[in-house]
């Protein structure tokens, strides 16, 4: 199965660089966020920290990364319906290694979009006192949230009936992250939205992977983050599998 999911693999990824506009397509909305979010809002916006992009940052990786995954599905609804995926299917290959090819090239293209705004945070002063393993940690939970949001897409990858069907769950998962704590505190908001906030998995890895950066210190929002991000990912690889042997009829 790695021979044929590195194949496939490589044939996703060849399509991606051939037309980079996509990573930098999904980097955008995310940079112009956190653009307008630190040079217009910052300076009304009190989180308690004298850098705020340091604050911001998690929440817009989350963001670039929900946005990433609906990519997933426009490729995989894509292969569907050009008779790819039928085509894959009748050859000698594993015919898990066509999902986790996609699942993989998801990993590879939202993890070069975090680097790039990574960078643009940087050149906005953002600056961490983490050390690798800090850095290490942080980057295992942004691994986990995609994977997670990347069975997810899936899904409707497999099921939708139209392109704009299977993209369209994205736009709920961009707009989380605006209900928690990634840019405000969510004890500055009303009562009944701070409750969803600190119960959403959204403001649990949002804080994690700012104490990580930020702090060098590893509290109990980790554990909630990691619980959130498995269990998500536990369930919607058991729903895409479910899916994918109905496609496969």
């Amino acid at each position: 199965m790695k021979s044929n999911t590195g194949v496939l693999l490589g044939r996703l990824m060849r399509n991606i660089m051939r037309s980079p506009d996509t990573i930098i397509t999904v980097a955008i909305t995310p940079i112009m966020m956190m653009l307008l979010f630190v040079y217009v809002f910052g300076g009304a916006i009190d989180t308690g920290t004298d850098n705020y992009v340091n604050y911001l940052l998690p929440g817009i990786l989350l963001m670039a990364i929900a946005s990433g995954v609906s990519y997933t599905s426009f490729r995989l609804f894509g292969d569907i319906k050009s008779g790819l995926m039928a085509r894959f299917i009748t050859m000698p290959i594993k015919r898990s290694s066509v999902l986790w090819a996609h699942v993989l090239t998801s990993l590879v293209s939202n993890a070069l979009t975090v680097v790039v705004v990574i960078l643009v945070a940087l050149l906005m002063g953002f600056r961490s006192s983490a050390n690798i393993q800090e850095w290490l940690a942080a980057a295992g939970i942004l691994g986990l949230f995609t994977l997670a949001l990347t069975w997810l897409a899936i899904i409707p990858g497999l099921t939708a009936k139209t392109m704009e069907g299977a993209t369209a769950f994205s736009y709920p998962l961009i707009f989380l992250p605006f209900i928690s704590s990634a840019f405000v505190p969510t004890e500055t908001m009303p009562k009944i939205v701070r409750a969803f906030a600190e119960i959403q998995p959204v403001t649990s890895i949002v804080n994690a992977i700012r104490s990580l950066l930020n702090e060098g210190t590893v509290g109990h929002d980790i554990w909630i983050a990691l619980a959130w991000c498995i269990g998500i990912m536990v369930i919607t690889y058991l729903i895409a599998i479910k899916a994918f042997k109905r496609q496969l009829g």
